[in-house]
């Protein structure tokens, strides 16, 4: 969460060493937001955008207010580094430059891509820079690697605020500082719920929100809902409750009696848990459940109707998505601190589950299309069915059929080896002593 004096110390740093720089890769959605605001922010400038399709990284800065005369393209590092002195932003398609550019002081992946993104994160790193990850797609498969690699290299890795997790971070470490037990903690979910959605039948939409499809089918048929929680968990160290969550009904009144153990009328089996609501009143809100039994904090929170106790939600209302993540750019570069990061050891998995029959020799495609959907689980749930994270599932080759709504399993599915993401995973698991069956 930003200190009040987070503003006034952006510009007092501006004054002395320069505004902060941000280096941007991917000019899509969330990549022009965050354009459009670091023009509004204090002590801030994009210097440098990296994108295949150079007009749309132009278009952004154009919508930004920019002059057409300070956007200037840059085949290589020191071009870059020429436009940022001269005050202009750095438009090029080479991710390999904008990872070298000097002028950068830290750089958001906005690619979208966990592949392209581990790789381009590492690239990143080694060159000295801080890397904030838009990438929940990759962070919950390797990102304990990549949090490694950076502490190796001195820099901050870290996940993104405006993100459901970053800001569900925010109140539990809130609640957390003030001492409170944590019982639950999560988002409400903004899309109707279609566990069979596919692309081809959200096109429309899709168009109409300025998206792409396979984007949107990532939302709503609860890939990205099981994405974000496994890496709330992944950070905080608590867990789904059940496979696949519970996923209740609850509005925003009804969370704390819902959102609570069975003994005391609610639906977990256990305090400590990541999960999320359809209900109304909660999306696009993210929420913490927290416990007190002290009679004296009971009457106050009480008092303050805060809920009836002795559960109360502790509640954020709105996640303003890719417009809050200059933040963690800014806080990785002033406080060297990681807004989200995972911890030493996963404690939740989002595997891929079939959403249609697969037959042996297919090669999949990517979340959100119309072979497989995210789920979340334990660790060790997904490690006993030898269950396929969800992001090795692009790619992989099917070796035996797989039915509608059965886990892809490293016995069913080979994942592409030819990608970087997938051989470090191999390596984290095999350092698990998790031996991965067709894996050679």
């Amino acid at each position: 969460m930003s200190h009040p004096q987070f503003a006034a110390e952006l510009l007092q740093r501006a004054e002395k060493q320069g505004p902060i720089t941000i280096g941007l890769a991917g000019a899509g959605q969330m990549g022009t937001d965050i354009v459009v605001q670091v023009a509004l922010m204090p002590g801030m400038r994009i210097g440098a955008i990296s994108e295949v399709r150079p007009q749309a990284a132009i278009d952004a800065a154009l919508l930004a207010g920019h002059d057409r005369s300070d956007i200037v393209q840059a085949p290589n590092a020191a071009a870059i580094d020429r436009a940022i002195e001269a005050g202009k932003i750095a438009v090029t398609e080479d991710l390999h430059a904008l990872a070298a550019a000097g002028r950068i002081d830290v750089i958001i992946d906005a690619t979208g891509n966990p592949n392209i993104g581990t790789l381009f994160a590492l690239e990143v790193m080694k060159n000295g820079k801080h890397i904030v990850m838009l990438n929940v797609e990759a962070d919950i498969t390797i990102g304990r690697f990549l949090k490694e690699e950076a502490r190796k290299a001195g820099v901050v890795y870290t996940g993104a605020a405006g993100d459901e997790p970053a800001c569900t971070l925010e109140i539990i470490g809130f609640a957390k500082s003030l001492g409170f037990n944590i019982v639950a903690a999560g988002k409400g979910k903004n899309n109707p719920l279609k566990f069979d959605a596919v692309a081809a039948d959200y096109e429309k939409e899709a168009a109409e929100r300025n998206m792409n499809a396979r984007m949107l089918v990532e939302f709503v048929d609860g890939s990205k809902t099981a994405i974000e929680m496994v890496a709330i968990a992944n950070a905080t160290g608590l867990v789904p409750d059940v496979p696949g969550m519970h996923g209740p009904t609850a509005t925003l009144e009804e969370l704390a009696s819902v959102l609570c153990p069975r003994e005391d009328g609610g639906v977990l089996r256990r305090k400590g848990v990541v999960d999320y609501s359809i209900g109304k009143g909660v999306a696009p809100g993210v929420f913490c459940i927290i416990e007190t039994r002290h009679p004296r904090v009971l009457e106050r929170m009480i008092d303050l109707k805060v809920g009836k106790g002795p559960y109360f939600t502790i509640f954020r209302p709105y996640h303003l998505t890719s417009l809050e993540v200059p933040l963690s750019a800014a806080r990785a570069v002033v406080y060297k601190r990681a807004d989200m990061e995972p911890l030493d050891h996963p404690v939740a998995e989002a595997v891929a589950v079939a959403k249609t029959d697969l037959g042996a020799g297919q090669s999949l495609g990517m979340i959100g299309e119309n072979d497989y959907r995210g789920f979340a689980m334990t660790w060790e749930d997904a490690r006993a069915k030898g269950a396929l994270p969800l992001g090795l599932a692009e790619r992989a080759k099917v070796v035996r059929p797989v039915k509608a709504g059965d886990f892809l399993t490293y016995e069913n599915c080979v994942p592409d080896d030819s990608m970087v993401i997938t051989q470090i995973r191999r390596r984290l698991d095999q350092s698990d002593g998790r031996f991965v069956t067709n894996a050679a």
